[in-house]
């Protein structure tokens, strides 16, 4: 038995994807953080940081958005590190605009990083949970899959996608040790809410009954719940945290 269990977070590198990254390192995992190959110089600087703070993470690139080169990317970290046992899908773009002006292009990119990467990767990652009888998948969902978001059709039904993803994929392995659910928060302050326009965000945040936007350790909170060891019933449920915007 492996002396950690190997944890790999898609999007790793980005504001969400690192405070996940941390409390995972904090719950004693081998951390890998995922990131699109173009992005290599920025992603070995962000290890860098990271391990001035004292983590020692791991990355690897990949195009969560191609089958192919997921294969690749999780079979080159198997060979380095071993299986797998913790994965989250939390990779995700936005290229919004309302339908009558949102291009093909816009929708595709939308749905090939946000939905179908998560296929992509778990495809690849559940064989071996399944016959080590231990796995632990969060798929990182949205507020706006529940909910909808005008000049979000294609971001929503990416995010709406996910948690169906997740159900059935729950179901065929409940039995088999491998808890599988979805986390959906509402406005999360990083970099990707920073660039939503100063007179819109203030709109969004009107909206919150909490207040405010959730801090991306919030979501690792709830992340880091469901990859515990001992959470071994729950499995198929949509964990949301945004603060009172919606309520199912």
């Amino acid at each position: 038995m492996k002396d950690q269990k190997i944890a790999f977070v898609t999007g790793g590198t980005g504001g969400i994807g690192t405070a996940i990254c941390i409390g995972l390192a904090q719950q004693g995992r081998r951390v890998v953080a995922g990131y699109y190959p173009p992005e290599q110089e920025a992603a070995e600087a962000w290890q860098k940081a990271r391990k001035q703070e004292g983590y020692d993470f791991e990355i690897a690139a990949g195009d969560v958005s191609d089958f192919e080169a997921s294969n690749e990317m999780i079979a080159d970290i198997e060979a380095k590190f071993g299986s797998i046992d913790i994965l989250i899908n939390c990779a995700g773009i936005t290229r919004d605009k309302t339908l009558g002006k949102m291009s093909q292009s816009q929708w595709d990119s939308v749905l090939r990083t946000n939905l179908d990467s998560a296929f992509n990767v778990t495809r690849n990652v559940v064989g071996p949970m399944a016959k080590n009888h231990f796995g632990r998948i969060v798929n990182i969902s949205s507020v706006n899959g529940q909910k909808g978001q005008f000049g979000q059709a294609n971001y929503s039904a990416a995010k709406a996608g996910l948690h169906g993803f997740t159900k059935a994929v729950a179901q065929e392995m409940a039995g088999k040790g491998v808890m599988v659910n979805t986390v959906s928060p509402g406005y999360v302050k990083t970099e990707m809410t920073s660039a939503i326009p100063a007179e819109i965000l203030d709109s969004i945040v009107s909206q919150v009954p909490v207040g405010r936007m959730a801090t991306p350790e919030e979501v690792s909170y709830t992340v880091c719940f469901l990859t515990d060891d001992r959470n071994t019933y729950m499995t198929g449920a949509n964990l949301p945290i945004n603060g009172g915007m919606y309520m199912s």
